[in-house]
């Protein structure tokens, strides 16, 4: 059996739904479950920010969810097979997240699998079949359908590109250190500039969780629309489905928007990240270029490498 353990915001939960149906892809003959007892214990904070689990809000998405008792099999034991599993990891029952990209990781068998696998490299093969998967329901509230609806129509007939803002929960004294100064403002001017150059006209969709901030920052109506009827946690994957309908998308160093540039399919779409995720990596710009084949990679100083 494989028990992949869901954690962290719906981005996250997004990266290992998609390592879950790779390995049920590839393994048809292997049980593939999923742990979702993390959002029922206190490390549900993440980042400072309490999680919910969010994948049921896709309509239909299939997904078979481990036991406790299937867990324990793995992950239980006392002290002396906590120490065992330290002193001697290849023979452990958990597989743990280590790297930026584990070739091998399709490989494994018999092992319970934490990590939130943020390369595309692991599903990339699959992600049509992800998009598909993905099926996003209709806003809850009336009001904001109408919205919701007039914002995808809009971006699927003009030179529209997403653009991601992380502020709040990465400003504060525990996430800073870690993942503050990437997406800097050199790097939206220069990326944003990137997509001037092409078309004068293109308009941008500023999804952010700090929309006050925004809209003193960018004041242009004609040029920039914050979006922010789906504040709502529950209606949040919605601001995911219209960055995935740009033409283009300009991500934070946050997984949740970088699924609107993997979902996003349009023919003639341009999806630009930052270099780096966090501030304690190691980004070496040929190994990044083939982690995230097709993106544009743009540093904190603006440079694109």
């Amino acid at each position: 059996m494989i028990i992949i353990q869901l954690a962290g915001g719906l981005g996250n939960q997004m990266q290992q739904y998609a390592i879950y149906h790779k390995f049920k892809k590839l393994h048809p003959e292997e049980t593939v479950k999923l742990d979702t007892s993390w959002y029922t214990d206190t490390k549900r904070d993440y980042l400072g920010t309490e999680r919910e689990l969010e994948l049921g809000l896709f309509e239909g998405l299939p997904m078979e969810v481990c036991s406790e008792e299937e867990k324990r099999i793995y992950t239980g034991g006392g002290t002396v097979k906590k120490a065992m599993r330290k002193l001697f990891p290849e023979s452990s029952s958990i597989f743990t997240e280590s790297a930026m990209y584990h070739q091998d990781l399709f490989e494994l068998r018999d092992k319970y699998i934490s990590g939130y696998f943020a390369c595309p490299l692991y599903y990339e093969d699959v992600m049509d079949e992800l998009r598909e998967l993905y099926r996003f329901p209709a806003h809850r509230d009336p009001e904001a359908r109408k919205i919701q609806e007039q914002l995808l129509e809009e971006v699927a007939n003009r030179p529209s590109v997403s653009v991601s803002i992380r502020r709040g929960d990465y400003l504060n004294e525990q996430n800073e250190p870690l993942f503050g100064n990437i997406a800097t403002e050199r790097y939206y001017e220069s990326a944003m500039n990137l997509f001037l150059g092409r078309d004068p006209k293109t308009h941008f969709y500023i999804f952010t969780n700090d929309p006050e901030y925004i809209r003193q920052r960018y004041t242009d109506e004609e040029r920039y629309t914050v979006v922010t009827h789906n504040a709502a946690p529950q209606d949040s994957l919605l601001d995911i489905q219209l960055m995935s309908r740009c033409m283009g998308n300009i991500c934070a160093n946050s997984t949740f928007s970088l699924w609107g540039g993997r979902l996003n399919n349009r023919s003639d779409r341009t999806r630009v990240k930052p270099l780096r995720m966090r501030n304690n990596q190691v980004s070496e710009p040929h190994k990044m270029h083939t982690y995230w084949k097709d993106w544009i990679l743009i540093d904190r100083e603006g440079e694109i490498v």
